[in-house]
C-alpha cells in the first residue's frame, strides 16, 4: 500500500473473438454489457473491466473521469479483420443516443495495419446529400456513389466522429479504438443474406437522423511519422490517441496525466516497467492498461504500439 491506496499493476485482459458475415473481431478492452473482457492474470483476474473499474474507481480511470463515467469504461479497443465487406453505416451522437435511453454515441478511429494489397473503405461524403436524396440513393442501391472511396495501406488513419457514414472494406486489417458502443445503424448491406437466408436489417430511418451531411475535401488524417517519440493522430472529446514506433529505449511521463493509459500494439515486441517495479512483455496483437496511478513507464526493444488516454 502506498498512501493508503493500492500499487495497481498493469493489466492485460483475455481478448473476446467475434465471427461475423463478414469476418472477424477482437475485442481487447470492453465494458459493452454482455460482452465484457476478463482480467487475465494478477491479483485482479477474473474480473471483468467494469468490476475492476467499480473497485478500483479514480485510481483505474483517473479522479475527474470516474466523476464523468462511473463504473462503465468508457473506451472500447478492437482489432478488425475484413475478409469481406461491412455494411454502410453509421454511429449516433451522445445527443441522440441519450434521447433513445442509449448511455452515449460512438465516435471511433481507425490505424490501418497490414492490409491486403486491393484493401479500400468508406469514410465520408464526396457528394452532397438531403435527408431525401439519402433516401433515394439507399432505395436505388446508390449510396455506395456518394461516399468518398480510400485505397488503404498501413499507417493509414481514419478519424470518424458520430454521424460520418462509413464502411470498412474487404482486407483491410485494422485497430479500432472507441466509446463504449455497440449501437450501429445499417444503411446499407449489398443485399447479402445471412447464414439463414435472409436479409439483413436495415436502419434507414434511423440513420437519416444521424448523418452528418457535410461534405469534406479529405477524411484521411495527416500526420508524419517519427521514430523513437509519440506522434499525435486524434485528438477528440473521447480519446486522444498516439503512435509510437520504438527502436530505442524509451520512458513515457505520465506523472500529469489523470487518466489510464491503453497500449494496443500493432507489431514487435518490448518489455516495459512502470516505476513501481511492475514489469510485463507487450507483443504485437496484445493491449495492455495502465491505471491512472502509473506515473513513468520504461520501455524496451522493437515495438509499434497506440496510445490512449481520455483528455483532460
Amino acid at each position: 500500500m502506498t498512501n493508503n491506496h493500492p500499487i495497481i499493476p498493469p493489466l492485460k485482459f483475455i481478448p473476446l473473438h467475434k465471427e461475423a458475415l463478414w469476418g472477424s473481431e477482437s475485442w481487447q478492452l470492453s465494458g459493452v454489457e454482455g460482452s465484457e473482457t476478463i482480467v487475465s492474470e494478477g491479483h485482479y483476474q477474473g474480473l471483468s473491466l467494469n468490476e475492476l473499474t467499480s473497485r478500483l474507481q479514480g485510481l483505474l480511470l483517473g479522479e475527474a473521469n470516474y466523476r464523468r463515467f462511473g463504473n462503465r469504461f468508457p473506451l472500447l479497443i478492437k482489432f478488425i479483420d475484413a475478409q469481406k465487406d461491412l455494411s454502410i453505416q453509421v454511429h449516433p451522437s451522445d445527443e441522440i443516443a441519450a434521447k433513445k435511453g442509449l448511455p452515449c454515441g460512438k465516435t471511433e478511429m481507425w490505424y490501418i495495419m497490414k492490409s491486403k494489397p486491393d484493401a479500400m473503405l468508406y469514410c465520408g461524403l464526396k457528394d452532397h446529400l438531403t435527408p431525401e436524396s439519402y433516401a433515394k440513393a439507399v432505395e436505388e442501391d446508390a449510396i455506395c456513389d456518394a461516399l468518398a472511396q480510400y485505397a488503404v495501406k498501413e499507417g493509414d488513419v481514419f478519424f470518424l466522429p458520430a454521424g460520418r457514414i462509413h464502411a470498412i472494406g474487404a482486407g483491410c486489417l485494422l485497430a479500432e479504438i472507441q466509446q463504449t458502443s455497440d449501437v450501429t445503424y445499417r444503411i446499407y448491406d449489398f443485399k447479402r443474406r445471412d447464414k439463414d437466408g435472409n436479409y439483413r436489417e436495415l436502419h434507414t430511418e434511423q440513420a437519416a437522423e444521424c448523418i452528418d451531411y457535410n461534405v469534406l475535401p479529405s477524411y484521411r488524417t495527416s500526420y508524419t511519422p517519427q521514430a523513437d517519440q509519440g506522434v499525435s493522430l486524434v485528438q477528440c472529446p473521447y480519446f486522444n490517441t498516439a503512435v509510437y514506433d520504438l527502436r530505442e529505449p524509451m520512458t513515457i511521463d505520465y506523472a500529469d496525466l489523470d487518466s489510464f493509459v491503453i497500449f494496443t500494439a500493432l507489431e514487435g515486441e518490448a518489455i516495459m516497467t512502470d516505476d513501481a517495479g511492475h514489469e510485463f512483455t507487450l507483443r504485437g496483437g496484445e493491449s495492455v492498461l495502465l491505471p491512472a496511478t502509473v506515473k513513468t513507464l520504461q520501455t524496451k526493444g522493437v515495438i509499434k504500439f497506440l496510445e490512449t488516454f481520455l483528455p483532460y
